[in-house]
């Protein structure tokens, strides 16, 4: 056959009598030999939000609070091995919104002797419609309504002042209210609670540039040690009353 009619008879058309189910059946096969996409390992739960087992005779502790707290649940628990047993909220607490609504959940049918709480950057987030997630209003309402709750647990309550956004630009982009607004509001309704005023804000301030992360409002393993001691010691001091 000359080499151009070899090109144009490579080049033709399947023929007409092939029948379609073939192809499709073909197509399948092919498809079929692919390797599947290998399934993504599982995330390992977080050790800062699994329960933990009580310790006989030891005083029971909770710690409410957002991330920040998270960050320093571990260490703080460390430092109190053999002085309490110190349980946490199995979730980032959020504003406080989400604290009226699940503070009962939380809070479950077991004796607490010592509450650590805190409530406050969730709620200065600026949400895209221009307001902050809780409004200064709303938040004083709903702080008051969660010290009402906290109270009929009999427990010695503390609150954690909020600890300091950073300015500028961050990352992820985020934008914040004033936290020394809301640590104003706090104040003034933990004073007339009687609540325990734990000033995490002036203790974190002046070491502020060097334990948190850039950009960011979170902290280093360091910062969350940091802010571990002082949590720590509040609620040392509370037990001992």
């Amino acid at each position: 056959m000359p080499r151009e009619a070899r090109v144009l008879s490579c080049m033709h058309p399947l023929p007409l009598h092939i029948p379609l189910a073939c192809l499709c059946l073909g197509l399948l096969s092919a498809t079929a030999q692919q390797p599947a996409p290998a399934a993504k390992p599982a995330r390992a739960p977080n050790p800062v939000l699994a329960p933990i087992e009580d310790a006989a005779g030891l005083p029971r502790v909770l710690l409410i609070g957002d991330s920040i707290s998270m960050g320093y649940t571990l260490p703080v628990r460390k430092l109190l091995t053999g002085k309490a047993n110190v349980h946490r909220i199995p979730a980032n607490g959020g504003p406080t919104k989400n604290g009226v609504a699940s503070i009962k959940k939380w809070l479950g049918g077991g004796k607490w002797d010592v509450i650590h709480f805190n409530w406050g950057i969730h709620d200065l987030k600026f949400m895209p419609d221009g307001k902050r997630q809780v409004e200064p209003a709303d938040y004083e309402a709903n702080l008051r309504q969660l010290v009402t709750t906290l109270k009929t647990t009999g427990a010695r309550l503390i609150w954690a002042s909020t600890t300091p956004i950073p300015e500028g630009e961050l990352n992820p982009p985020r934008k914040f209210g004033q936290v020394a607004e809301y640590n104003a509001i706090a104040a003034r309704v933990m004073k007339e609670n009687g609540v325990t005023i734990n000033d995490l804000n002036a203790w974190m301030t002046p070491k502020f540039e060097e334990f948190h992360k850039p950009k960011d409002l979170h902290y280093t393993e360091a910062g969350s040690d940091h802010l571990a001691q002082k949590v720590a010691a509040a609620v040392g001091e509370a037990l001992g009353k």
